[in-house]
């Protein structure tokens, strides 16, 4: 099935992501958690993709086993450290294992990378590759505080226009914990006549540990209410867990409150916190 279709609809969606193992020896315990987490029925899952390909046979395999759940599965792809022939081989291969939806990213280039190599340079690019191998609904990723390596928003708009003019037609968010910060994105993206679907990501942050990797990375903003809460629970890890769920819960209720239909959670490979989502939104998306 489509993503489109799924998240085009009036019906609120909630999806899942989880992460391949960088190693073969994990498969197995991977494999067990995104099986837990189909068991939720969610209205898809997704498969990120290793730095450089390196786990790209898990994310073909968890892809194939979620579709033989009977979850609609995403694979991610990345192309920077990639050559049009190993992207080919990857099409070929998510083809052959019944996957018809695909997350079309850049990626983070591998230590030691030299960039100026790269047969892709963009994730416009990839999405265009994609769209002339032909039978997958491609996606692409949005960054509602902008994209670490943009200029300016209105630089980082432009980039979007050029994903979707290449062949993405939906968008999913980098993780965000202010939904103001999504709706001002979106009346960006609307003024700008972009219009594919947007599916907002949300992370339940269960740790304070992943408050640096998060900022580290996303540079996200992160409200004074969410600082008090790790502040106040950051090292107690049963409460921690409990308030970052709840805010996830919140954050979700009022995006769907909003007209937002489609949430995809990043879950972290926890069956327990996917779970505990789910539940407590069981009554608004049946």
């Amino acid at each position: 099935m489509k993503i489109t279709d799924i998240i085009s609809s009036e019906r609120p969606s909630l999806s899942f992501e989880v992460f391949p193992p960088k190693t073969g020896d994990k498969f197995e315990s991977v494999l067990a958690a995104a099986s837990e987490i189909a068991k939720l029925s969610p209205s898809y899952m997704s498969v990120t993709y290793g730095a450089g390909g390196g786990t790209s046979q898990y994310t073909a395999e968890i892809c194939r086993a979620l579709g033989a759940q009977g979850v609609t599965p995403v694979a991610h792809l990345t192309c920077l450290s990639s050559t049009k022939e190993r992207i080919g081989e990857e099409l070929l291969a998510l083809k052959a294992r019944g996957v018809e939806n695909i997350l079309a990213l850049r990626g983070d280039a591998p230590e030691g990378f030299d960039r100026s190599t790269a047969h892709y340079k963009h994730a416009s690019e990839l999405a265009e590759e994609i769209r002339r191998f032909g039978g997958f609904c491609i996606g692409g990723a949005c960054y509602p505080e902008g994209h670490p390596e943009s200029e300016n928003l209105a630089k980082d708009i432009e980039g979007l226009r050029a994903k979707v003019e290449a062949g993405c037609e939906f968008l999913t968010t980098q993780m965000f914990f202010d939904n103001n910060i999504l709706y001002n994105f979106l009346y960006r993206l609307y003024r700008a006549g972009v219009q594919v679907p947007v599916t907002a990501g949300i992370m339940p942050v269960t740790n304070a540990a992943q408050i640096k990797r998060i900022i580290s990375i996303s540079g996200n903003a992160l409200p004074q209410r969410f600082l008090r809460i790790v502040d106040r629970y950051g090292d107690k890890p049963e409460a921690m867990k409990q308030a970052g769920i709840a805010f996830a819960t919140e954050q979700i209720v009022d995006l769907y409150a909003n007209g937002i239909h489609a949430v995809h959670v990043y879950s972290m490979n926890r069956p327990d916190v996917a779970a505990a989502i789910h539940k407590n939104l069981s009554e608004i998306i049946k």
